[in-house]
Formats: structure tokens, C-alpha cells, sequence
């Protein structure tokens, strides 16, 4: 075994991986965001989210990415996790995609590949002609690679040394084995199968030793989401462990079924005979769709075992409560209008007073910044403000359907800008912890009498919130000329207090960073007072 032997190895590992990134980084530049848009609009049915996981993934030729965009969306609520199993489940089908191609023997065009993709994207004007050049320029230097890499392994064929260090992938569990470690390492199992595939084709590696590198690498793939969930929430922690526990189960059950009846392996075999390549690539595809077939009713079950390995709390459990329509849930286009009116007020009043919590939540945080707990519990509400946004305007447009008169459209179209309103009282909130944050990072304090302005300002807007809340709620006139006296005083505060602070700053009594925070401060409370004038106006002035 010569070190030009060993060296062209890993150089020929190198290339594929290289061409692999430069053709997946391609891809998902020509698809700009509509893979992104394809996964948001997941829907509830699971066949549905299992051919969404398929296409996106056989798009962007990249399990681990499309893993890794779903484990974001469950992290930031735009997706559950019973939608979330259902794309990692088409994910492990569409990956299988990449042995396919590579079944083929294209390596004699890969220098042709290569000039065109060079041309495409060294000398294209527009963007999406550069993609598809960086795509072709990393399909031939996938080729190149595999060449050189086939090359490598028949020169590495005569080393007794190398064939007696493989040779322990005979054995079922050692060859499981190392396919997880291997793809855990190249952090993709496309790429381990293509390299299986080219020892195989050489005539390295038996194609039973292929079958069980197969079902280790599908477990060794899970480890670029394990570590994309390690700065994710509790929700993103849970949804790598949905690809891990459906992993594990696949690989047992294939197990169990290859060496209870091998004569699958015979029948896979007779698909393609005299052509390894294309039995590896196969096998790979078949064993992930009769995975998915066979799990996929028990998708349930899966998201069960990881919500209990990692636990919901309490403020999970709410938050699963609040993002939820309650009093529209039910209504429809054969609704009666004047009750899917009332239940449609009922529903933005319970997600005003949810927005209302967050800001005292995120106020109570800025003056008592020991309480770390809240500032989690503000983000998190936030989240489900944002989610209860998007979800009740929906459904009031979905109400313009209704037979309605010219009084309720009107009323409608309020109640619609209403749900804007609250949600910008949340973005507010999530601010003012914001500005606590930067305060204790930077260790900056306000002077007292700054604190105090502050603090009355605070008082002020959530009073008036509250009023404006039961404004909106009991349709009162009387409530509204009161509401729109004490948002004038709020307005004459801000006014005031700023000017404070201009005057402390001149004499040096505050400290500049601290200056700023205080402005800020100012600022987002005053236009809290502006959505709750807006809320309180909604439904009493015509």
C-alpha cells in the first residue's frame, strides 16, 4: 500500500465532497427561497408532508439541509412536530436520489461537465444561469472525484494489509458500525454511499457488507441535525430526535428482515444483475421507502417518545394552548354572521389580553432583571402572538365569504387591522427585554430618577392599554374620550421625560449607553400607547 495510493484516496474523497457542496450550494441558490416557501406550506396530511420532504430534498440533493430547515421552523412554531416527521421521512427517500446518479458511469464526461459548468458560471450574466453552471461544475467534480477515488481503491486493492482491515466488515454489527461513524464523520450519507458504492465496484466490499453500511449510514446522517438542534429550543431539540428515533427503528427492522430473510437481498439483486453500482443504489432507495411505508402510521407514536424524552413544561403546555383558535375554530362559510362576528371580537380579545401579558411580563423584566425566567417566556410568547397573528387574519378574511352586511364588512376590515395592533404590542415587548438584555450585557445602569420616569411612563401605557382593551370589548364611547385623554398625557410625558434626559445628558449625569436605552425605552412604551388608541378606536368610531 503506497503513501500515492493513500493520498489519491483521500484526494478523490475530497473532490466528491467538494463537487457534492459546489452542486447543493447551487441548487438551493437556483431554488432561492421556494424551498424555504414549499416547506412552510406543509400541510396537516402526512402523505402530503412526505412527498413535500422528497421533492425539496431531491432538489437541493441534501437530507441533512432540509433536515435542518424543518428543525427551524418547529423551533420557531411555523411547523408542528406531526408535520415535521412526515418531511424527515420523505427527506430519507429523497437522498437516495444522489447513489442513483452516481449508478451511472459518467465519469468519462466529467471534463465536458466540467467546461460547461466553468462557462456557465465564470462568464453567465444572470444569477440563475451562474447556479446552474456551479450545479454542473459540481456534478463533474463529483465524477472526477469518483475516478480518481476508483483508481485509488484498485491500487489499494493489492495491499493484503488494506484487504485484511476491511475485511472486518463481514461481520453484520461492525459493518453497521462503521457506516454510522463514517457518515457521522463526512456528516452525509449520500457521500457514504457513493464511496460503499466504489468499493463495492472495485471489488472491495461484498454487496451484503453494502447493505449493512446502508442501514448504519442512514443513522450516521442524523448527526448534522444533532448538532444544528444544539442552539434550537426545546421543539428543535425534539425534532432531531424524531430523524434519530426513526433512524434507529429503520435500522432494526431492516436488520431483523435481511438476516430473518436474505433472500431479499436476492430478489433487490435480480433488479439489476452484474451492475453493483445500481444493486447499492437500489437497495439504498428501496430500504428507505419500505421504511416509510411501514413507519409511517406509527409517525404518532415517534413524536410521543420524543416529546417524552425531552418533556413538555409548563409554559410549553400553555403555549401549545394559546396557539390555537378557540372561539373561531369552528366557524365556516355556512356560519350564521352575526355569530361568526361576535365569536371573531371573542378570539382578538383573548389574543389582545395574551399581548397585553407579554408586555407587563417584559416591562416587570426591564426593572427586575434578575428574573431571567421572563425573558424566555417573552420570546416565547411572542412567538405565539406572531402565530395567533397570521392564523385569526386568515381566518377574518376567510369570514368575507359570509353574506355580510355593509356594517360588518366594515366592522371586519377593523377587527383585521386590530390583530396587527396586538401583535406590534408583543414586537414591543420583545424589544424592552431586548434593552434589559443590552443593559446587563454591558453592564450599564440609568440614573434613579431616569428609573422613576421610566417607571411612570410604564404605569401609564398599561393602564391605558387595559382601557383601551375594554374599549374595544364593550363598544364604549365614554371609554374611548377617556382613552384618548390619557394617551395625550402619555404623549406629553414622552415629551417631557425626553427632554429630561437631554438635560441630564448635557450635565453628565447619565451615562450615554444608558442615554440611548432610556430613549428607546421611551419611545416603544409611547407607541404602545398609539396601538391601544388604535385598538380602542377599532370598533366605536365609525
Amino acid at each position: 500500500m503506497s503513501l500515492t495510493s493513500v493520498l489519491s484516496f483521500f484526494g478523490g474523497i475530497g473532490l466528491f465532497l467538494y463537487g457534492m457542496s459546489i452542486m447543493s450550494t447551487g441548487l438551493k441558490n437556483a431554488a432561492g427561497d421556494k424551498m424555504r416557501t414549499i416547506l412552510e406550506k406543509v400541510a396537516g396530511k402526512r402523505i402530503t408532508a412526505i412527498l413535500i420532504g422528497i421533492l425539496v430534498t431531491m432538489l437541493i440533493q441534501s437530507s441533512s439541509a432540509t433536515d435542518m430547515m424543518v428543525i427551524g421552523f418547529v423551533d420557531s412554531a411555523l411547523m408542528n412536530l406531526s408535520q415535521a416527521v412526515g418531511v424527515i421521512m420523505g427527506a430519507n427517500i429523497g437522498t437516495t436520489v444522489t447513489a442513483q446518479i452516481t449508478a451511472f458511469d459518467l465519469v468519462s464526461y466529467a471534463p465536458f461537465l466540467l467546461f460547461i459548468g466553468c462557462v456557465m458560471a465564470l462568464f453567465a450574466k444572470k444569477s440563475l444561469v451562474q447556479n446552474i453552471g456551479k450545479v454542473i461544475l459540481g456534478f463533474g467534480m463529483l465524477f472526477v472525484g469518483i475516478g480518481i477515488l476508483k483508481s485509488a481503491i484498485a491500487l489499494l486493492a493489492k495491499s493484503s494489509a488494506f484487504k485484511q482491515a476491511i475485511s472486518v466488515l463481514d461481520n453484520p454489527a461492525l459493518a453497521i458500525l462503521f457506516g454510522i461513524l463514517f457518515t457521522a464523520l463526512l456528516q452525509s450519507s449520500s457521500s457514504s454511499i457513493v464511496i460503499f458504492q466504489a468499493f463495492a465496484v472495485e471489488g472491495m466490499l461484498s454487496y451484503t457488507d453494502c447493505v449493512f453500511l446502508i442501514i448504519g449510514a442512514a443513522i450516521g446522517s442524523v448527526m448534522p441535525n444533532f448538532l444544528a438542534s444544539l442552539t434550537t429550543g426545546r421543539n428543535g431539540k425534539r425534532t432531531a430526535l424524531l430523524n434519530l428515533y426513526f433512524n434507529l427503528i429503520r435500522g432494526a427492522l431492516l436488520t431483523s428482515i435481511v438476516l430473518i430473510f436474505p433472500t431479499v437481498l436476492s430478489w433487490i439483486q435480480a433488479l439489476s444483475p452484474n451492475d453493483i453500482a445500481r444493486q447499492v443504489a437500489n437497495t439504498h432507495t428501496i430500504f428507505a421507502i419500505f421504511a416509510v411505508l411501514v413507519l409511517s402510521p406509527f409517525a404518532e407514536k415517534i413524536v410521543k417518545l420524543a416529546e417524552k424524552t425531552v418533556p413538555l413544561k409548563a409554559s410549553e403546555q400553555q403555549a401549545l394552548e394559546d396557539r390555537r383558535l378557540v372561539y373561531l375554530a369552528n366557524i365556516n362559510v355556512k356560519s350564521i354572521p352575526a355569530v361568526a362576528m361576535q365569536q371573531a371580537k371573542r378570539e382578538l380579545t383573548r389574543m389582545g389580553k395574551i399581548a397585553r401579558d407579554n408586555l407587563a411580563a417584559s416591562i416587570e423584566f426591564f426593572f427586575h432583571p434578575a428574573k431571567s425566567e421572563l425573558f424566555a417566556q417573552v420570546e416565547e410568547t411572542e412567538e405565539t402572538v406572531d402565530y395567533l397573528n397570521k392564523t385569526i387574519e386568515d381566518k377574518l378574511v376567510g369570514l368575507r365569504a359570509l353574506p355580510l352586511s355593509d356594517k360588518d364588512v366594515f366592522r371586519l376590515s377593523r377587527m383585521i387591522l386590530t390583530v396587527s395592533n396586538f401583535e406590534r404590542i408583543s414586537d414591543h415587548a420583545e424589544n424592552i427585554i431586548e434593552f434589559a438584555d443590552r443593559m446587563k450585557a454591558a453592564k450599564v445602569t440609568i440614573s434613579e430618577i431616569a428609573m422613576g420616569e421610566l417607571k411612570t411612563l410604564s404605569g401609564k401605557v398599561m393602564e391605558n392599554l387595559d382601557r383601551a382593551m375594554r374599549t374595544f370589548e364593550e363598544e364604549s364611547p365614554e371609554l374611548l374620550a377617556e382613552t384618548e385623554e390619557k394617551e395625550q398625557e402619555i404623549d406629553d410625558l414622552q415629551e417631557q421625560f425626553i427632554q429630561n434626559h437631554i438635560d441630564r445628558l448635557m450635565v453628565s449625569v447619565c451615562d450615554p449607553l444608558g442615554g440611548v436605552i432610556f430613549a428607546d425605552m421611551c419611545t416603544d412604551l409611547e407607541r404602545c400607547g398609539d396601538q391601544a388608541m388604535n385598538i380602542a378606536e377599532a370598533l366605536v368610531k365609525k
